[in-house]
Formats: C-alpha cells, sequence, structure tokens
C-alpha cells in the first residue's frame, strides 16, 4: 500500500478515539473497548480487532491488538517488524503472528499517544511483502489524579453588613486528569465549614455572601471549599482549602457617652487654659469610622472650651475665662459626640451623636489683690518738685474676708529711686524733680500684697510720661568755624547758621536770631533772619586786616517760641584770613594756630630746624654707642691668653681600614673615660703662671702643666678619643717685657702705675689708652 494506515489501540479507557465503529460501557470501571477495521487493497494489510484494559496491565505483557498481512499463510515465512516511539520499550510485536503486546504502564498525563511503524518481509529474501505503514496508538485518560488548589490558602476581606449575594473570592482548583474526554478533570465546588453566612458557586467556586454579618459580632470567618472531579460522583476524587474572610468595618455604630452626666471642679485660682476634665464616648467602631469630634452645646456664660484628642479619642474640657467663687459657684454644660465620617447608607437607623451633661463646681481659693487696672498710665510735668503726687494705683481683695492690702514698688538695684509709693492708699510720688530732656518716660512695677497672707502677691505695671516745661534755651544746632577775607566787601554772607532746642515742642519749634545788644551797633557784621530757624551772618564794610584784629566775636541771640519763651547768647568766632575772596580753610586754620601761638612763620620755622639738627645729633651718639658695645676692649688680651688651640689633622685610610682605629667609639657615647672634674681655669692659670715666670721647659712645673693638659684632653668626651695634636702657650722665664698678667699680683689698678705701656709700641696702644694714668695715648 503506498499510504500510511492507521490503526487506533486503545489502552486505557477515559476517552473515546473515533478512529472506527466503537460503542463504549458507561460502566464506571474501565471496560474494554473493541472495534474492527479492515481495510483491503490489492495487495495489503488486514487488520484484526482491538481489546485492552487498564486492568490488564500486569508484570506480565498485555496483548492489545493484532497486525497480519493478506498474503501470510501461516506457513511462517513471514516476519513482522514494529518500530517507531516506544517500540521494544513499551510495545512489543510477535514476530510470526504480528500480535502487539504492552511491556510496561503507559502515564497519558506524560504522553498521551505514540507513533510506531510496522513492516512484513519474507523470512528467506528478506524482502518486504507489505510496505511499512505508519499508525498510532493512543492512550486515553482514567481518573488517576486528585484536584489541587495550587493558590491557597486564601485570604478575602468584604465589608461588614455586605447585602446578601455579594461577591467575596473565588477559588480554583485545578486536575491533571484530560478535560476532553470524560469526566475525569470536571470538578464540581461545595462548601464544607461557612454555613449559613457564605455559599459557594459549584461550578465556579465564587464564594458569595449569604447573610448580613456585624463585624462588631464577629470580625473574622474560616470556611472550608471542596473541590471533587467526576462531577462528584462516588469514587471521584476531592481536595479542601481553607478560606479566612475578615469582615472590614463601616461607620454602623454612632458613639455612646458612658455616663449621661459628669461632675467636675476647678480651682478660682486656676488659669486661662486649664483642664477642667475629660469626657469620652465609645464607639463600636475602630479607625476613622470610630473618629468623633466634641462640641460644647449649651452654655451662655461663654467660660468653658472643648477640644477633642485624636489619639485617646476624649473630649477635654478646658478653662477659656477665669471664674470667680464669689460671683458663680456652678456652671452646668452640654456637651455632644458626633461622628467625624459619616455612611449616608445608615442614616436612616438614626443619628450618629450623643449628648451629655456636664456640671461644674467652682472651687473657693484665696485670691490675691487684684488691681482695678490691668495697666496705669500717669502723667507728670518735668522738673516738679520732689513729693509731687503723680497718681494712685487700688486693688481689693477678692475673697470674702477682704482682707487690708500693702502697696511697694519693685525697686531696680540699677536705676535710680525716682518715685515712692504709699503702701496704705497707693498713691505714688516723686522724690526728686524729673527731667524730660534725660528720660521721658519711666515704668514701674508696683505690688499689692495681703496683710494677712503675705504670700499673695499681685503686680501691675505703671507707665509714667514726663511732660515737657521750655526750660531749655536754644543753642547753636553745631560748632562752627567762620572766616572772612581781608578783601570782602559789604554784604557778603560769610555763614549760615541754625539752632536745636532740647525742648518737645507742641507745635512746631521756631527760632529768632539777632545780634547782642553790646555789639548791636557794630559795623562789622550784621545777622539777618531768614524765618526758617535758620540765619545768615553778613560783612558790615568792606576790608579788614589782619594786623588790626585777627578774630572777631559776635554774640548772637537765639530766642525759642514756647511759653514762656527762652533766649540764649551763642558766641560766634570770625577768622580774618589773608585771601582775597575764596576762603583757604586749611590755611586760614593754620595762621589762626599761629596766631593763638604768638609766633610768625619765621619763628616756626627756625624752632623746626633748631628741632632736627637736636634729632639728627642725637641719633650720632646713639650709633657710636652702639659701635663701641660690639668690640670687647679686651680682645687682643683675650686673644694671648688663651688657654689652648687644639688642631686635628688624621687621616684614615678609607672605609676598608678597620685596624687604624674603632669608629664604634664615635658612633656610641656609651664607652667613655672616667672624666675626671677639671681644675678652676683661674686658679689654675694663676698658679702654674706664676711659677713658670721662673722655670724653663725642662722644669718639673712645667712638665707637671704638660701632663695635665694631657690628661685632661684624654678624658675630654667632646673631642676624638684618638691621635690628635695640642698646642698649650705657656710662657717661660725668657720674656724681655715680663709677666703682663694681673693674676698674679694682689694690688689693685688703682695701686699700679701702667704708663711704661706707652713705650711698648703700637701693638700695645689699645692697652697703654686703657691703663695708662691719665688715660689717653697720643698719636
Amino acid at each position: 500500500m503506498n499510504s500510511p494506515v492507521l490503526l487506533c489501540l486503545m489502552v486505557m479507557m477515559v476517552q473515546f478515539w473515533p478512529c472506527s465503529p466503537s460503542t463504549q460501557n458507561s460502566s464506571a470501571q474501565s471496560t474494554v473497548q473493541s472495534f474492527t477495521a479492515v481495510r483491503r487493497v490489492k495487495r495489503g494489510w488486514l487488520w484484526e480487532p482491538l481489546f485492552a484494559t487498564e486492568e490488564q496491565i500486569s508484570p506480565n505483557p498485555v496483548y492489545i491488538g493484532q497486525l497480519k498481512s493478506d498474503l501470510d499463510k501461516q506457513d511462517g515465512n513471514l516476519e513482522y517488524i514494529l518500530t517507531g516511539e516506544g517500540a521494544g520499550n513499551f510495545f512489543v510485536i510477535d514476530e510470526y503472528n504480528g500480535k502487539i503486546y504492552v511491556i510496561q504502564k503507559l502515564d497519558r498525563e506524560k504522553k498521551s499517544f505514540y507513533t510506531l511503524k510496522a513492516q512484513a518481509i519474507n523470512r528467506n529474501t528478506r524482502l518486504p511483502v507489505e510496505p511499512e505503514s505508519e499508525f498510532i496508538i493512543k492512550v486515553r485518560d482514567v481518573n488517576d489524579n486528585e484536584p489541587q488548589f495550587l493558590d491557597g490558602p486564601y485570604v478575602a476581606t468584604v465589608p461588614e453588613m455586605s447585602p446578601e449575594g455579594t461577591s467575596v473570592t473565588q477559588v480554583t482548583a485545578t486536575d491533571a486528569d484530560d478535560p476532553s474526554y470524560g469526566n475525569s478533570a470536571r470538578l464540581l465546588y461545595s462548601l464544607v465549614q461557612g454555613q449559613p453566612y457564605f455559599s459557594v458557586e459549584p461550578k465556579t467556586g465564587v464564594i458569595r455572601m449569604a447573610a448580613q454579618m456585624d463585624r462588631e459580632t464577629k470580625d473574622q470567618y474560616l470556611v472550608i471549599i471542596q473541590a471533587k472531579d467526576m462531577v462528584g460522583q462516588p469514587g471521584a476524587f476531592s481536595a479542601t482549602a481553607t478560606v479566612t474572610i475578615n469582615l472590614s468595618d463601616i461607620n454602623d455604630n454612632p458613639p455612646k457617652f458612658q455616663q449621661r452626666l459628669y461632675y467636675m471642679s476647678v480651682s478660682e485660682e486656676a488659669p486661662v487654659g486649664t483642664t477642667v476634665g475629660k469626657v469620652f464616648a465609645d464607639d463600636s467602631d475602630v479607625g476613622d469610622n470610630a473618629a468623633m469630634d466634641y462640641f460644647i452645646e449649651a452654655d451662655s456664660s461663654d467660660v468653658f472650651d472643648m477640644i477633642t484628642n485624636n489619639e485617646t479619642q476624649e473630649g477635654i474640657i478646658l478653662l477659656k475665662k477665669r471664674v470667680d467663687y464669689e460671683s458663680k459657684r456652678r456652671y452646668s454644660i452640654q456637651v455632644k459626640a458626633v461622628n467625624r465620617y459619616i455612611d449616608e447608607r445608615f442614616l436612616k437607623e438614626g443619628p450618629f451623636e450623643d449628648t451629655t451633661i456636664v456640671k461644674v463646681n467652682v472651687e473657693d481659693a484665696d485670691e490675691p489683690p487684684v488691681f482695678t487696672s490691668e495697666n496705669y498710665l500717669m502723667e507728670i510735668f518735668e522738673g516738679a518738685k520732689s513729693g509731687t503726687l503723680v497718681g494712685v494705683v487700688t486693688a481689693r481683695d477678692p475673697d470674702a474676708d477682704d482682707s487690708p492690702v500693702r502697696y511697694s514698688i519693685v525697686h531696680s538695684t540699677i536705676l535710680k529711686r525716682l518715685f515712692s509709693i504709699n503702701e496704705h492708699n497707693g498713691a505714688i510720688t516723686t522724690t526728686e524733680p524729673l527731667d524730660r530732656e534725660i528720660a521721658s518716660w519711666h515704668n514701674i512695677t508696683v505690688t499689692a500684697t495681703e496683710t494677712r497672707n503675705p504670700e499673695k502677691i499681685s503686680e501691675t505695671n505703671v507707665y509714667i510720661q514726663v511732660l515737657d516745661v521750655n526750660d531749655n534755651a536754644p543753642e547753636f544746632s553745631k560748632n562752627y568755624e567762620t572766616f572772612v577775607c581781608e578783601n570782602a566787601v559789604s554784604g557778603q554772607l560769610i555763614q549760615s547758621i541754625s539752632a536745636v532746642d532740647q525742648d518737645d515742642s507742641a507745635e512746631s519749634h521756631h527760632f529768632y536770631f539777632s545780634l547782642a545788644q553790646e555789639d548791636a551797633n557794630s559795623s562789622h557784621f550784621t545777622v539777618k533772619d531768614n524765618q526758617d530757624n535758620t540765619a545768615g551772618i553778613f560783612t558790615g564794610k568792606s576790608g579788614f586786616r589782619r594786623e588790626e584784629q585777627f578774630f572777631f566775636y559776635l554774640p548772637i541771640l537765639i530766642r525759642d517760641n514756647g511759653t514762656p519763651p527762652l533766649t540764649s547768647t551763642n558766641t560766634l568766632t570770625v577768622t580774618v584770613c589773608d585771601c582775597d575772596t575764596e576762603v583757604n580753610t586749611f590755611y586760614c586754620r593754620y595762621g589762626a594756630f599761629m596766631y593763638s601761638l604768638g609766633l610768625s612763620t619765621e619763628a616756626l620755622v627756625a624752632v623746626l630746624a633748631c628741632i632736627l639738627i637736636f634729632l639728627v645729633f642725637f641719633l650720632a651718639i646713639v650709633a657710636i654707642r652702639q659701635q663701641q658695645k660690639k668690640k670687647p676692649p679686651f680682645s687682643e688680651k683675650m686673644e694671648e691668653f688663651r688657654e689652648n688651640i687644639v688642631s686635628y689633622d688624621d687621616e684614615g685610610g678609607g672605609e676598608e681600614d678597620t685596624e687604624a682605629f674603632d669608629i664604634s667609639a664615635l658612633r656610641t657615647r656609651t664607652i667613655m673615660r672616667t672624666h675626671k672634674p677639671r681644675k678652676k681655669v683661674a686658679s689654675e692659670i694663676q698658679s702654674l703662671y706664676r711659677q713658670s715666670l721662673q722655670v724653663g721647659p725642662d722644669s718639673t712645673i712645667f712638665r707637671q702643666f704638660i701632663s695635665e693638659k694631657l690628661e685632661e684632653a684624654n678624658t675630654d668626651p667632646s673631642v676624638p678619643p684618638y691621635d690628635s695634636l695640642q698646642t698649650y702657650a705657656f710662657e717661660g722665664t725668657g720674656s724681655l717685657a715680663g709677666s703682663l698678667s694681673s693674676l698674679g699680683s694682689n694690688s689693685s689698678d688703682l695701686d699700679q702705675s701702667y704708663d711704661y705701656l706707652a713705650d711698648w709700641g703700637p701693638h700695645f696702644k689699645q692697652l697703654a689708652g686703657m691703663y695708662s694714668s691719665d688715660r689717653t695715648v697720643g698719636d
């Protein structure tokens, strides 16, 4: 056959595959499915009926069908061969008769069909007698898998009081069986636990509300859902899932006060803002649904205020005004609590608010005195004599016993005490005259103390304004420098002046300017009042001479418009300058200064020249003395009497010379010879030098001197420890000049004569100059 032949073999009886006419038994157990498929051509395959059941699969091969060629004469000459998927592993064929067997159990969930090929050949010729034919073995499903809830456990939330039928959530189970064949994968949902509050749709698994539920009664429910395959038929597999359903809160409960009547008390001493008490309304809801606000509904006195504590949901009653036991002893207020967020769906069930009554009793207290005014403003004229009454403050005891009050002023330790108060009647008086120009306001603090209870004290502020009196005459606004040129012409403006007054005028100040009476007839200068609190100074003649008069002093009268008016005389100094028309201020000031000293310009130049010469002479002397201090007077003598000269002229053998000397001795100071204390140089030189005047180099004293110096060099830690040349100057007896040292002499310089030093030549010139009798040496 040129076209492939399809053979359908039924193995696991779950689904009917219509490859050929067939019948199916609806029994719950797997049944045998049979069919006959015969297809004949000129030459072809002959298909026998095929039978297979799941129960027949066992450790032994299970027959599932037969392949047979129409050329097979049952003489054993044909050989049947099976190839393809599962051939040899799951399926085998009898090579003599074409029967096919299953040797292993098949699982549809792993592989649902197998494609194989069949061939018949002649055993002798090994040639095919039938063309190769392909066929499919389809594995039919059986119910061998349980349903599974892959997303469990479930948690859902639904608002309380939701109507019946409200969808809560949906649960879904899965089944690995074949959904396209039979009922193995068809699931049915049912409610195991959760009645009568919830229901579940059998086919979809949607959970719905079956009744209205109140969260305040129970806020969580545990529902168990079951899923069965085979449409719930007997013998079906099943699985369960747990669904936790929480009821969320809605505002369905109004607030309720715990008490219908509250009693509170407050002291009459309590300040404004004091907490009088707290009220609390309970609300079964939670969160924002339980949020409420408190209000005072009826309080005609307007004494109390109400706030809400959002954290504790309490209503706090505060004191809005001070209370007085003597005026009113009891208050009654009505407080309301209202839900902040209201659900309109439940308005029909009533208002979401509640009210209560609060009675507040005022407690009596010993109160401090009370002033008739919180602040007092008083006035007094400046200059009033000591003891003048400024004003009176009044305070009383508000209590029923009306204790007497004593007044006092809180004086500062820094400020001067300018006021006093009568401790019985509160009259404030001055202790000395006041000056408005020094201080225009005074702030004092007055206390009132109960005489029966000194601890009860109250204070008030008294502000005292010092009123102005015209007691200050006007004066120049500044110190004027006025200059006039010698060539000034008559009527020339030389200065503009203005005035100030320290008094405080009710109206604007107005000043009047004029020359004093004693200078009114003067023809040198005139004053012109500009009527705007300024005036101009004009020349009254042409030409001025400094030689005749260098300064002019103009007495100018300034009068104010006060009551009574005050007048002052201010002197304006006019300086005559050597100029034509324009004034050189610096030159004029210089000339005025010289005139005041009584010196001319030439005399001043001479004085400055003398000062300069004296300064140069003084600096020269200082320089000479500094130079003399730098040069020591005994320089030559010190060089001659230097103790010794140490010269080091050693040359090492290089880095490779390690035997010449030990370099480690130079690198460390821990290895040293024992140091012999040095003798005093002065005494040593004095003794040895005195003896050397009578001995030569071969004497014992000379050798002793050399030995001591050698030992001293060997033990000196500050010099190199090896091979060094040291030279000492030791004066012997062979000197013609004799000894120049004064160390051996017991007499002072005053007892000796050094005049002979002048005969020693120029080398001893400086020494002869210092020690000669007349202290001078000629050139």
